[in-house]
């Protein structure tokens, strides 16, 4: 189901994170397109308990290394535990679309799109920052099908090296809203991503 806007656009701001990373680690893929033992690789070294909420949030890496055509990739998941659909917000944040770690050295971005973002070639250090609209979306989660996302992971920009190592927590809010858009209930919850 597509996210719907609860309000108008109200700007456009640029989402620029940046941070020194020290230890980078990071080297580009082969010529030949293959993986490199030397780029990091993705893994959870833990998640959250499931929220007091009637979704339940999921995640898990679908791509651990990154090849000269991809960085890694997660996939995020919504279920619904209920028998009735529940509208979720905000949209992009709940399936953790540019959202930044806690550092802020690691950016989560949607993949399944056409659009290209600023990176250095097999690197996947973002050379800008992002520009994302300031709206709060909404979207329904069916009981019978979970809603489900990828998000590519990208350094961000101003560092040196590629991909950092070391763990990197990220969190969002997940409202869950009543039928007028108002919040009902909300909770944190994240995962933490380990780059070695």
């Amino acid at each position: 189901m597509s996210p719907t806007p609860r309000r108008s656009l109200v700007r456009l701001g640029a989402f620029a994170v940046t941070g020194l990373l020290a230890g980078c680690a990071g080297v580009p893929p082969r010529a030949d397109g293959g993986q490199d033992d030397a780029n990091p690789r993705v893994s959870l070294s833990s998640v959250d308990d499931d929220p007091d909420l009637p979704v339940r949030p999921g995640v898990e890496v679908v791509r651990a290394t990154a090849t000269s055509d991809h960085p890694p990739r997660l996939r995020t998941t919504l279920a619904n535990t209920t028998d009735e659909p529940v509208r979720v917000g905000e949209g992009r944040a709940v399936h953790f679309e540019y959202v930044a770690d806690d550092a802020r050295d690691l950016l989560l971005l949607p993949s399944e799109t056409e659009r290209e973002y600023p990176a250095e070639p097999r690197c996947w250090r973002l050379t800008d920052g992002i520009a994302v609209t300031e709206e709060y979306r909404t979207f329904a989660v069916d009981p019978a099908e979970p809603s489900s996302r990828l998000v590519d992971l990208y350094a961000t920009a101003g560092g040196e090296g590629c991909l950092p190592t070391g763990e990197f927590r990220f969190e969002t809010t997940i409202a869950v809203l009543s039928d007028e858009l108002e919040p009902r209930a909300s909770a944190t919850w994240g995962f933490v991503v380990e780059l070695a």
